[in-house]
């Protein structure tokens, strides 16, 4: 059985590490026999005693601990799925979630989006921050760009914008769900008793005595996909299916993706959007 079968943990670590620049991290180059840092170094980095990390490098001394891992992939500059598979091979398991707010989406995601011409589609975060839109979405949903930043959100927009109340037909259920599906977001990324989480609830719960309840309620409802009933003040009644969509590589952001429900919906949204063109003067989103 070869080294790297028999302690795959090592073999990864023994590869991260030749890969490393010593100019890079501050290390003296000298006389280096193998490429990449020292193990000495990666446990200086790390915060680790150095024999420690050569026992693991040489699958001595048990499994280590999710400090010392965090501590090593931060020590390593590890990327997120770097991380992950550290962890896969040490303990048989990904790490816990960690929530990070964002404030945007990159370029590449938001050209992803303004491609969809006839589908509104809008990036969201676990905490229902949307950070991310087309085009199509500003004229069906929301003009999310001529809202402050802290508007941007899916649950104060429910909760404490009467004008978007009145435009989504059978207000009651989706709110129920949009709450169920929140508190289970929030909880897959590790932010249910983050401050971020936990003002926003409480601020909910002082503006909307339906959220409070709601919130108390303790449901926990998946949000994958259904048909969503908008009242859209130039086009009627809508009915939408959407789909939500995880985005790869970034856990604490999904895309939902709304299409017409039937022919006459196609219909009434290609008008919509055809007329947001000439009253835009044709400009590209």
């Amino acid at each position: 059985m070869t080294g790297e079968t028999s302690n795959p943990l090592g073999s990864y670590l023994r590869d991260r590490r030749a890969r490393l620049d010593p100019v890079a991290f501050g290390f003296p180059v000298g006389r280096r026999r193998t490429p990449g840092l020292r193990r000495e170094e990666v446990a200086l980095r790390s915060n680790i005693s150095p024999t420690w990390y050569a026992w693991l490098e040489q699958g001595r001394g048990g499994s280590p601990s999710a400090d010392v891992l965090d501590r090593i992939a931060k020590g390593m500059l590890l990327t997120e799925p770097e991380r992950e598979h550290l962890y896969m091979l040490a303990l048989g398991h990904p790490p816990d979630a960690r929530y990070q707010p964002i404030d945007g989406i990159t370029p590449r995601l938001q050209r992803v989006l303004d491609g969809m011409k006839f589908s509104p589609a809008i990036i969201k975060t676990a905490m229902w921050d949307v950070v991310g839109w087309n085009r199509a979405a500003t004229l069906l949903l929301t003009d999310y760009g001529q809202l402050p930043r802290e508007q941007r959100n899916i649950l104060r927009l429910m909760f404490a914008t009467p004008h978007v109340r009145v435009r989504n037909e059978d207000w009651d259920n989706i709110a129920r769900i949009v709450v169920g599906a929140f508190r289970a977001d929030v909880a897959r990324v590790g932010a249910s008793n983050s401050a971020a989480a936990t003002e926003l609830v409480a601020e909910l719960s002082q503006i909307s005595p339906q959220f409070a309840a709601l919130w108390q309620d303790n449901d926990v409802i998946a949000h994958g996909e259904g048909v969503k009933h908008i009242l859209h003040p130039k086009s009627g009644r809508l009915s939408v299916e959407f789909s939500t969509f995880a985005v790869e590589g970034r856990p604490e952001l999904a895309m939902i993706v709304y299409n017409p429900a039937s022919p006459a919906d196609e219909m009434r949204l290609h008008e919509l959007l055809s007329t947001g063109s000439e009253r835009e003067g044709l400009k590209s989103p």
